[in-house]
């Protein structure tokens, strides 16, 4: 597994700057409104774009690159970025030029006792590491990079993707919106049994109601997230007939349970508490977990019911001062008193933590 160790971000949205700030196997981070917890997200989706070679197209989507430096190109002409490895990293710098964003900075580098950088160049718009020949060190980083997703199932609308039919093909990996769940259980089902029973465990532990999926052994082209509830084995119900919670319970258990080759190096959720009742939370937090030992996950969340359920470790509390946001991840030793007579969670709540709204 590439896992991230550590990162460097100087520019980037409120982000001024964040040095050397290490990464562990599992990174929640809790704060206010605004504090800066979705823009340290947007990071990994910009450089999951930039590895793909769609930079561009990432500052066009997100408003120019005034909107991605801090305080706008007047106070922050140039963002960086430093991206640690195992013995790799990838470092980058880009500055605002016109409507686009300019790579005044781009390499690679491996540290195994001695160092070694390989520069890709400057003056470039898109990234060459997605398209360096030759290069070992950007062929290890390159595909760790390109894997990262951000999943959000919030949209669980009636209009919404995973409500409606998908092509049965559409099975490879776990869209970031869950729009091809049906798709995608059906194949666990098929071709990873075990997965796909643990899954269905999973969601009956949260959903007591719940039975299975439908298995229709003759499928036509598109698929629907058809099941049935378990005292009614014989009547097929539709994807419109769950509960928002429910629905988004399943996709979560679907992309943390699944085989470890589907997932990527690193995975990034966004707010996954919503909708979910505390119990289920706390199922939650074990799926993270365990989830963790394989791969790694950040995950930005307002619940102080999941954060109960976390080591203290595990919590990265994002602050905001004036326009520019702070990360720093709990120390249990200096909080070691405190958890004797509270939970992490109500420890949040009283403020002890930080991470609150602060005029």
């Amino acid at each position: 597994m590439a896992q991230l160790k550590r990162l460097t971000v100087r520019g980037f949205k409120s982000i001024r700057t964040l040095e050397d700030f290490e990464l562990r196997s599992l990174n929640v981070l809790i704060g206010a409104n605004g504090a800066g917890k979705s823009n340290f997200i947007s990071l990994f989706r910009m450089l999951a774009e930039l590895a793909e070679g769609r930079l561009q197209y990432f500052v066009k989507s997100h408003d120019g690159p005034d909107a991605l430096l801090y305080g706008t190109r007047r106070r922050t002409p140039q963002m960086d970025a430093e991206f640690y490895f195992e013995g790799n990293g990838y470092r980058v710098s880009l500055e605002a030029s016109g409507d686009r964003l300019l790579f005044t900075r781009e390499e690679t580098w491996f540290d195994g006792g001695v160092s070694d950088t390989h520069s890709l160049g400057i003056g470039h718009h898109e990234a060459r590491l997605a398209v360096v020949q030759n290069d070992t060190f950007a062929a290890y980083v390159r595909p760790a990079m390109a894997s990262w997703r951000v999943y959000h199932f919030h949209n669980t609308s009636t209009l919404a993707g995973v409500r409606q039919k998908r092509p049965v093909r559409d099975n490879l990996k776990l869209k970031p919106d869950a729009e091809n769940l049906a798709s995608f259980l059906r194949h666990l089902r098929e071709q990873h049994g075990e997965h796909y029973a643990r899954i269905v465990q999973t969601i009956r532990l949260v959903a007591p109601f719940f039975g299975d999926f439908v298995y229709r052994k003759e499928v036509e082209e598109y698929i629907d997230l058809e099941w049935f509830e378990v005292n009614d084995p014989d009547t097929p119900l539709g994807p419109r007939q769950l509960s928002d919670g429910t629905l988004r319970f399943i996709c979560l258990a679907t992309l943390l349970l699944q085989p470890r080759f589907f997932q990527p190096d690193t995975i990034l959720i966004d707010e996954p508490e919503l909708g979910l009742h505390p119990y289920a939370l706390s199922v939650l937090a074990g799926m993270l977990k365990q989830a963790a030992e394989a791969t790694q996950l950040i995950v930005s969340t307002q619940s102080a019911d999941l954060v109960n359920a976390l080591e203290s470790e595990d919590v990265v509390v994002v602050n905001r001062n004036g326009a520019e946001s702070t990360f720093a991840r709990l120390d249990r030793e200096e909080l070691n008193d405190w958890l004797q007579d509270y939970a992490l969670g109500e420890l949040w709540k009283m403020n002890i933590l930080g991470g609150r709204p602060a005029r």
